[in-house]
């Protein structure tokens, strides 16, 4: 007699139930074949098992074990299947009293018998959730990540030998409850108070947590690009219980829970190195993981030094701000990852920097600064709603003692609000039907913005994106309508450029 003990794989950014049974036939002496399409770190698990039942003093069976892995079509990674593999052989010759159709295991070995954190615990806990589980037994360094799940029991474990006595009835084991976190809520305003003057720069930024608008700026070295992109984070609006969720998952998979556990409340911030490869900014590689832009989700990706990035890093770029999800496509499977970021970006305006400053010549031949803005192609350009200049201060106004404002996150999580009462979605993703209605709501704004399109020759993606930007800053205002200075002021983030 034997159990199946369930446990589950992971599938791109979810998982599946795997059942995991094991037979005893004629063959050499503690011999353990594992069949069900496993990778090479469930392979080695044999000997992992064998090592933990023997120094933990349990009896291994005498004949040949074949363990299978079901359903054998999915592809199963990871040393996450060790404890269930155990447990398995084991009840071949014992009897446990435990119903395990209503329990997922999953946890490494020790060569002693103890239990080992697993990377990617979460989305097995939601395939658990999913399938009616009741229960989940986990390693316990696992186990607060686990317990993120609502409606499902989590186990914390330390050994092998501490959940066979339970499975046993031989011992009780407690289950976990979630310590009472001090989430990060508050923001940290440094960065926002350390920017001196650039008033354009910080209504621009604004406006682009408020919406969800793409955001480049353009400026001489110095002139507090980086400085202004890093207190984006600080101004971004909190992200809600299911979203935290979608967001520890997909870091659960990359294995960075722990930089998340904290501040779930706050959406994430990725600055990736402009030599960043393209599987590290999309995703992918062997086990495929999560990359850069999936990490952004739901909050933003900030890429400095814009045409450093290669021109393929740059194009990869153009699905996932359009479909807000980007597709992997392997041999064997296709992946689809969320891809639901704001995008901004800061370049020089020439390789030497000083392209247009008043006091700096630039030297660059004229061909080059050419050559260097076309490492930006139109779609990418096209795709920035706000493209504004940021020049460099004087001295006088960066040695001033005046403090900085305070970040104007009351502000921006209020026009937030009104988008999700409004249409459930920020403004820079909404659909057509509401872009068509604020087109038409008020004729002297259309006016406006028809002439201002003809004039300055936008296509159709720059134009509903000139009128998503007014609808922010109407909302900024708390104005029902469009009005003409929303649609001016929108255009000037254009013009600017």
């Amino acid at each position: 007699m034997y159990e199946k003990i369930l446990t589950a794989a992971i599938s791109g950014l979810g998982a599946e139930i795997v059942q995991v049974e094991a037979d005893s036939g004629s063959g050499e002496f503690g011999q353990i074949a594992i069949v069900g399409l496993p990778d090479t770190a469930i392979s080695e698990a044999r000997e992992r098992v064998k090592s933990a039942l023997k120094n933990c003093g349990y009896a291994y069976p005498k004949r040949k074990v074949t363990v299978n892995l079901a359903p054998a079509h999915l592809k199963k990674q990871g040393s996450a299947y060790d404890l269930p593999i155990a447990i398995c052989i084991l009840s071949l010759n014992t009897r446990f009293n435990f119903d395990f159709s209503q329990a997922l295991f999953c946890g490494e070995l020790s060569l002693d018998g103890s239990i080992r954190p697993l990377r990617s615990i979460l989305p097995l806990i939601l395939a658990a959730k999913q399938a009616g589980l009741k229960a989940a037994f986990v390693p316990r360094l696992n186990a607060e990540e686990a317990s993120l799940v609502p409606k499902i029991t989590i186990y914390a474990l330390d050994s092998l030998t501490q959940v066979l006595a339970f499975i046993s009835r031989h011992t009780l084991l407690n289950s976990y409850q979630r310590p009472l976190l001090s989430l990060n809520t508050a923001i940290n305003d440094d960065a926002w108070l350390q920017i001196k003057g650039q008033q354009q720069a910080k209504r621009a930024l604004t406006i682009a947590a408020a919406g969800g608008h793409n955001l480049l700026m353009i400026g001489p070295p110095g002139s507090g690009k980086s400085l202004l992109a890093t207190s984006l984070a600080e101004i971004l609006p909190d992200v809600g219980l299911e979203e935290q969720l979608e967001i520890a998952k997909i870091y659960s998979i990359a294995g960075e829970f722990k930089q998340i556990a904290k501040k779930l409340k706050r959406p994430p911030f990725r600055a990736p190195h402009h030599n960043a490869s393209l599987a590290s900014l999309l995703g992918g590689g062997r086990g495929p993981k999560p990359g850069e832009i999936t990490l952004a989700h739901k909050g933003a990706l900030f890429l400095d030094e814009l045409p450093e990035f290669s021109r393929a890093a740059l194009d990869s770029l153009r699905q996932p701000l359009e479909q807000r999800q980007i597709l992997i496509s392997r041999a064997e499977q296709h992946l689809y990852y969320p891809a639901e970021f704001l995008l901004i970006a800061a370049m020089n305006p020439c390789p030497c920097g000083y392209f247009g400053d008043p006091h700096i010549n630039c030297v660059c031949p004229s061909n080059s600064v050419q050559k260097y803005r076309q490492k930006i192609s139109g779609p990418i350009l096209d795709r920035f709603d706000l493209q504004i200049n940021v020049p460099r201060l004087e001295i006088t106004e960066l040695s001033s003692d005046k403090k900085g404002e305070a970040a104007p996150l009351e502000k921006i999580t209020s026009a937030y609000k009104l988008q999700i009462e409004r249409q459930g979605t920020k403004n820079a993703s909404v659909n057509h039907n509401y872009l068509r209605s604020w087109q038409h709501d008020n004729q002297a704004a259309e006016k406006l913005a028809l002439e201002a399109a003809d004039n300055l020759h936008l296509s159709a993606r720059a134009y509903d994106r000139l009128f998503r930007v007014a609808r922010t800053i109407a909302d900024l205002d708390n104005n029902d309508k469009i009005k003409e200075q929303h649609i001016a002021e929108a255009l000037s983030y254009r013009l600017s450029n």
